[in-house]
């Protein structure tokens, strides 16, 4: 928001206004035609503000056009308020200026020297609900639990330097809005996945601004942390055709993708799909990343549902978004990190992101928890170890995981074989249906010391598994000591304790093992598996095709002379980990 001018892209519309606040008076000031955009001169820092776009009202066109709509920008970075859904939103002369928020003109910071990411392939990334994380933390003070500012509390740093946290991966902090089956419900959205403006931060999470979100970036960065943000830029909040007037849809509705007929194409499963083959789009992303890059320093980026960035309308290994990134100077070192797959035409795409781009692997995640659930072979476990090889070629890019947000958690992955999202209010039909989950006797809570000790064994095996696995891991918050969202697996809905991590009842011990793994790995280089070494059976002999394909082969060592460690997994023993070498 340095430009000398307020721009905003709306080719179809007749005229634009931009609106500043005095409290609750308005005063407009139209803004000058300049080809395909609208100018005015920026509001003062701190100012509030709004647009109002005019022109035909005929949806079934693609015009969306209704001065009665107060509109936020969308290059907004700050807003005065959180969006709260309201059905008026979509009503045509209805005037929302009460109801939606006004962008705040942020003061101006000048950019945060360029440095090189903090994080470096192999590390640890560690998935954090930013709300949730703290909201309970008895060390965080009340007014800044919840917040983005909370993660740089001391008793947060040493939670996270405990681990050997590289970096922390925010889900999104952007300011979004409900879906609108969730008010009636009594529910909200606790994830955030459904934005409106792509860099407004929410202010419930960030109430200090993008001041806040830069300090608490470079603290973190003090104590060697780096940041990525998990970024939505596949659909907004705007929804379907029934969906609320916020912001592109009242400025410039060829933002979203559309079919030949008009209709919008939903290859998100959220109502719309932002169209990458649109210049205009990626402009607004690619400033968007720049933003959060130049402005709080951040390391980079995981997007999701990202085959939408690279659809136009079909997916495009070589789509101008993946160049685009490559040669802007403040992205090209960045992160990034692909969700490889979206609900659209030939959707998953794993192994399919530019050479240096990094991708959520959820064949690693299935294969080992199928090796370890027993009905999983070998030769699969051991090549998800050993980099997916067979996904990504010599050079590995797999984000390997257990557990993470959506799904799950670890420990009720191996409490319930059946999910129980009743709480969701949709007759516990969300969520994902096939976990490769098992309970081991019994659903959810047990007395049972016999199934309590084996789930507590297997927990250790799967988080030895990850912790010795060859590529970037991640860890979802509380997943280290024994986090439990009861069995629901699409707690999206869930602002409350079922996502609010439990800190005075975590398992101290599970914590202080993962703790260990840490180290451990800290002692390798785990950016690729090394060549040398030798597969072995558990009975010593060497390990050939046969022994990995035959289900009964339930485990196998792995020893290299030159190193300090060896790999040891047995399936019907103690688990898996590392072992003392022989070098």
């Amino acid at each position: 928001m340095t430009a000398a001018l307020l721009k905003v892209h709306a080719p179809r519309a007749d005229a634009v206004d931009l609106c500043l606040f005095e409290g609750t008076h308005e005063i407009r000031h139209p803004m000058r035609r300049q080809g395909d955009q609208w100018a005015a001169p920026p509001p003062a820092p701190g100012a509030r503000y709004g647009l109002r776009a005019h022109g035909t009202w005929a949806p079934e066109q693609g015009l969306w056009f209704d001065p009665a709509k107060l509109l936020v920008d969308p290059h907004a970075v700050e807003l005065d308020r959180r969006f709260v859904y309201d059905a008026s939103l979509s009503a045509y002369g209805f005037d929302t200026t009460a109801i939606v928020p006004k962008a705040v003109m942020p003061h101006a910071l000048p950019d945060v020297p360029h440095q090189p990411p903090v994080f470096e392939l192999g590390g640890l990334i560690y998935e954090v609900n930013v709300r949730g994380f703290t909201m309970l933390h008895p060390a965080v003070p009340e007014d800044q639990r919840g917040t983005i500012a909370a993660l740089a509390h001391p008793a947060v740093l040493a939670h996270l330097t405990k681990l050997r946290v590289q970096a922390v991966e925010l889900m999104p902090i952007t300011a979004w809005i409900d879906e609108r089956h969730l008010p009636p419900l009594g529910l909200s959205n606790a994830w955030g996945y459904n934005p409106v403006a792509l860099m407004a931060l929410d202010p419930g999470l960030c109430p200090g601004g993008v001041a806040e979100l830069r300090e608490t970036v470079a603290a973190l960065r003090a104590h060697g942390i780096g940041v990525i943000l998990d970024l939505v830029f596949n659909h907004t909040g705007e929804s379907d055709v029934h969906g609320p007037v916020l912001s592109l849809r009242g400025l410039d509705n060829a933002a979203y993708a559309h079919n030949a007929d008009g209709s919008l194409i939903n290859d998100t499963g959220c109502g719309n799909t932002l169209d990458f083959a649109n210049p205009a789009v990626r402009a607004l992303v690619l400033e968007s990343m720049r933003h959060f890059v130049r402005t709080c320093g951040v390391d980079g980026f995981r997007f999701d549902l990202a085959p939408v960035m690279a659809r136009g309308p079909g997916f495009d290994p070589a789509a101008p978004i993946f160049a685009e990134i490559a040669a802007d100077p403040w992205l090209a070192d960045r992160v990034l990190i692909a969700e490889p797959w979206d609900i659209g035409p030939g959707g998953y795409q794993l192994g399919q992101f530019p050479a240096n781009w990094l991708e959520w692997n959820d064949v690693y995640r299935d294969d080992v928890r199928r090796f370890w659930r027993g009905d999983g072979g070998v030769g699969a476990f051991a090549t998800r170890i050993a980099g997916s090889a067979d996904i990504f070629g010599p050079h590995c890019r797999s984000v390997n995981f257990l557990a993470a947000h959506d799904g799950f958690t670890l420990t009720d992955t191996l409490a319930f074989e059946h999910r129980r999202n009743h709480a969701n209010g949709e007759d516990n039909r969300d969520g994902h249906g096939e976990n490769f989950s098992w309970n081991n006797g019994a659903e959810g809570a047990t007395g049972d010391a016999d199934i309590i000790a084996r789930r507590a064994a297997l927990a250790r095996a799967m988080l030895g598994t990850l912790f010795v696995s060859t590529g970037t891991i991640m860890l979802t918050a509380g997943d280290e000591f024994g986090r439990t969202q009861h069995g629901n697996n699409n707690a999206y809905a869930q602002d409350n304790p079922v996502t609010w991590i439990d800190w005075q009842g975590r398992d101290a011990a599970l914590e202080d093992h993962v703790a260990a793994l840490a180290a451990q790995r800290a002692l390798c280089d785990m950016r690729a598996f090394p060549q040398t070494g030798q597969w072995t059976a558990l009975d010593g002999a060497a390990m050939d095709a046969a022994r990995w394909e035959d289900p009964a082969t339930t485990g196998f060592s792995w020893r290299d002379p030159t190193r300090p460690t060896g790999l040891r997994v047995d399936r019907a023993g103690p688990g898996a980990g590392p072992e003392p070498g022989t070098g």
